[in-house]
């Protein structure tokens, strides 16, 4: 059994899964175009594209239509000022938040969330999107892709919770941590503050973070009644103390029948592996949904392109194959399930865990070393104890596995000799140099 200590209850009615991308999609701007009292997003990034802009564009829509409209949405810091890998004298995202201020008569607030001092030490995870008392929670964030603008997509989970006291609770820890604190910045005023000050702030914010939470449910949320699934929050920043990590572990040690584990880079971390081990001793049935290599945001398949970053693809599947090598009797035995996710050239980017047909875990963390240790994660705990959820999560897990195969051999994943040149010379250099043990820690 999972304990936690705060929880406040949800109908079963209240809760919807959008069926793909482009329907996430039509969902948010539907939620926002009837938006009364606030709009509360976060996500890692907003593009300066298609999808980012028209977004964008409901956004400033909405607050015209109500000027008394509260939109905040949050991004992260390093993130927004960069362009995209290969772009060069690119000022990111940021460029366009400018010009769409400029533009509009209203004003909107984005504010660019400094996690660590370095984009590649962490960075703002942390999932959900608010619109007066709906929460949308998905691991995606807003371009083309994530949205299906224009025909690709990257697959992930789409939940629509209508609760005012996750949405209250949600919309709280923004308020807390970012707005209360002046520790992260508006991205789309004229002016950011000197490096001095970001260096300080994102110091400060850092240290924050590592103890933040969510706030208890008070007793009048927590009124609920029988037949409710009960939901809980959590967030986790940093390798000790981070409440999510624990969450998760508690999740896969409490598994007596099934597992359902979701990552789309497979690369777990220790602790998490240890546990994993443990629940295939007792006899519990995993099913394991990854991402194929070609399925990964950095594949390259153009030999002639090949950059040294796309490389991460081919290091995941090795670790993939080497942990199926060494569990080869539980794949024999039909305790362990590994299913490949690939359809064309479209990406895959979804994650969470299904434990007993009963408790639902909501994440954006890929439940790697990365999202255990350096980013700040969140996450949504369903206790469906009476099965009320199962037929909603069984259609949403056959459109998932439509695109996958079973895997039932190391061997049945390409081996390394089968690589292109460039990727297979680079991954023995790695091996040689030690280096690709540092790269499984950020990865």
């Amino acid at each position: 059994m999972v304990i936690v200590n705060s929880t406040v209850g949800i109908a079963n009615t209240d809760i919807d899964i959008a069926h793909c991308a482009a329907d996430f999609k039509q969902m948010l701007l539907a939620e926002i175009a009837q938006a009364k009292s606030r709009i509360y997003i976060s996500a890692l990034y907003i593009q300066d594209d298609a999808a980012g802009r028209e977004v964008l564009a409901a956004l400033y829509q909405a607050k015209q239509q109500i000027p008394t409209l509260d939109i905040c949405l949050f991004v992260d810091f390093h993130r927004a000022q960069r362009g995209l890998i290969g772009e060069k004298e690119s000022g990111g995202n940021r460029d366009l938040y400018l010009a769409l201020e400029q533009q509009h008569q209203v004003s909107i607030n984005i504010y660019g969330v400094p996690v660590k001092r370095k984009e590649l030490l962490g960075v703002l995870h942390l999932k959900g999107m608010v619109i007066d008392n709906v929460l949308l929670y998905t691991g995606a964030s807003i371009n083309d892709v994530y949205l299906q603008q224009a025909g690709r997509y990257r697959l992930d989970r789409y939940y629509r919770l209508d609760s005012q006291a996750l949405a209250d609770n949600f919309c709280q820890y923004l308020q807390d941590y970012f707005i209360d604190s002046s520790l992260a910045p508006r991205l789309n005023h004229s002016e950011l503050p000197d490096s001095k000050i970001v260096k300080r702030n994102i110091f400060r914010l850092t240290r924050l973070l590592k103890s933040s939470t969510y706030r208890p449910f008070s007793a009048v949320q927590r009124d609920y009644k029988v037949d409710d699934i009960q939901a809980s929050m959590f967030v986790g920043c940093g390798r000790r103390g981070n409440q999510l990590n624990r969450v998760i572990r508690d999740l896969v040690r409490s598994s007596r029948d099934t597992l359902v584990i979701f990552t789309p880079y497979f690369n777990l971390p220790k602790p998490l592996l240890r546990d994993l081990d443990a629940a295939l001793k007792r006899g519990v049935k995993v099913t394991l949904i990854v991402g194929d290599k070609k399925a990964n945001d950095f594949y390259n398949a153009d030999e002639a392109t090949f950059s040294t970053v796309e490389v991460v693809p081919y290091i995941y599947e090795r670790l993939l194959a080497t942990f199926l090598s060494r569990r080869q009797k539980y794949l024999d035995n039909g305790t362990l399930s590994l299913r490949l996710w690939q359809d064309g050239s479209n990406s895959f980017h979804l994650k969470g865990l299904v434990v007993d047909e009963r408790y639902h875990l909501l994440t954006g963390s890929n439940l790697n070393p990365r999202a255990w240790a350096l980013d700040l994660e969140n996450g949504i705990l369903l206790d469906d104890e009476k099965g009320q959820l199962m037929d909603k999560f069984n259609a949403e897990f056959q459109r998932i596995s439509h695109h996958t195969k079973a895997v039932g051999k190391s061997a049945d994943i390409d081996s390394a000799q089968s690589y292109p040149d460039k990727p297979r010379k680079l991954l023995k250099r790695l091996r040689m140099t030690q280096v690709d043990r540092l790269l499984k820690r950020f990865l």
